[in-house]
């Protein structure tokens, strides 16, 4: 059995709200990050006493956790090594955006651990920037990305969108030039997707998207090249270095134990699934929403398949004791012929014109 687990802390604070995002997230003030801290504390020290298990990668997200400054960051991670046995090569991940990252210490969180950044850069065309509501520039990532190497942390992640407004091909592979050429370590590039609830969802007649046909060109073109250059794809939407992959990341997809920490956080923790509502209130007060039990079957298969080694057979049969239906083989077939998927003797996993379609193969597949 594993005896680590990861911890997710949410930070639901930007300088402004980007027209495609669906997280939680707000505007906010100094005293509103203080107070924040105060009660994401309290619940780092209520997880620290039911958690007997070994932290072995921690994970910064938002919203815009350099938003909070150094000091903040800092005072979280210091109280997170004091409430939990954290492994000492753990994975420290923070996110970052490029207009905050530049006056953020990055040379204070390496001493405190911090060994992983994740710079939120979006695209590498000012265009795209503007289309997306970013309030950084290609100048803004470059800095960043070279005082993040000047502080020693060389395990650096560039968030790359394809099926922006007004993006084609040409410019989404300068932007893949500008991400190989920079010499980071691990980029995720994902498809836009329009959520009901965005700026973008509501006021989608004032944009001209790249339609569907256009936007998968994009990612096969994408993977492609990634792969060509050096970076190696390893989930649906990411691609690494060989030895960058982000530890904590596939920890979801390994169906490995995690404790969200923050509104809107999902865990899942001693065999159960739950999560905190979108609401600093009830986060305040500890309401946690329960999803059952985890760590099914059919969640083994589907969170499995969206890696690029795909279902581990023999990882089944270990995990549950007896063997993958054999009616998934049989309806796996077909998508095999059709070049959606692959086998090997051990594994079945898609193609990537499968993963463009994963999610209405996978429901056929489930037994």
């Amino acid at each position: 059995m594993n005896n680590s687990v990861g911890i997710y802390i949410h930070i639901p604070y930007c300088r402004s709200k980007c027209p495609y995002c669906d997280f939680f997230s707000l505007r906010g003030n100094y005293d509103d990050y203080k107070s924040y801290v105060a009660v994401l504390k309290e619940s780092i020290k209520y997880w620290g006493k039911k958690c007997d298990k070994t932290a072995d990668t921690i994970y910064f997200g938002g919203g815009t956790p350099s938003v909070l400054g150094t000091e903040l960051i800092c005072e979280i991670l210091d109280y997170i090594f004091k409430n939990f046995r954290v492994d000492e090569n753990a994975e420290i991940t923070i996110e970052a955006n490029p207009s905050s990252g530049k006056f953020f210490d990055f040379f204070a969180v390496k001493k405190l651990g911090v060994n992983r950044v994740s710079l939120g850069m979006q695209s590498a065309d000012e265009n795209e920037l503007k289309a997306l509501g970013r309030i950084h520039s290609t100048s803004d990532v470059n800095n960043s990305i070279e005082l993040i190497k000047r502080s020693g942390i060389d395990n650096i992640s560039l968030d790359l969108m394809m099926g922006v407004p007004g993006q084609n091909m040409q410019s989404l592979k300068n932007s893949l030039d500008f991400c190989i050429s920079s010499g980071v370590k691990h980029i995720s590039s994902y498809i836009l997707k329009i959520e009901e609830n965005t700026y973008y969802g509501k006021n989608r007649n004032k944009y001209i998207f790249p339609d569907d046909d256009l936007t998968s060109d994009f990612y096969l073109f994408s993977v492609n090249y990634l792969n060509n250059n050096g970076f190696k794809q390893y989930e649906i939407s990411n691609f690494a270095v060989p030895g960058y992959e982000s530890k904590h990341n596939l920890k979801y997809w390994n169906l490995e134990e995690y404790i969200g920490i923050g509104p809107g956080a999902h865990s899942f923790f001693n065999g159960k699934r739950f999560y905190y509502e979108r609401d600093i209130r009830s986060f305040k007060d500890n309401i946690l929403i329960d999803e059952g039990a985890g760590g099914n079957p059919e969640e083994f298969i589907m969170l499995q398949l969206r890696l690029k080694k795909g279902l581990d057979v023999s990882k089944y049969k270990e995990a549950f004791g007896e063997d993958l239906p054999k009616d998934f083989y049989s309806k796996a077939e077909k998508y095999i012929k059709s070049g959606f998927m692959e086998k090997s003797d051990n594994s079945i996993y898609f193609t990537p014109k499968g993963f463009l379609v994963s999610n209405s193969i996978i429901s056929e597949l489930m037994p």
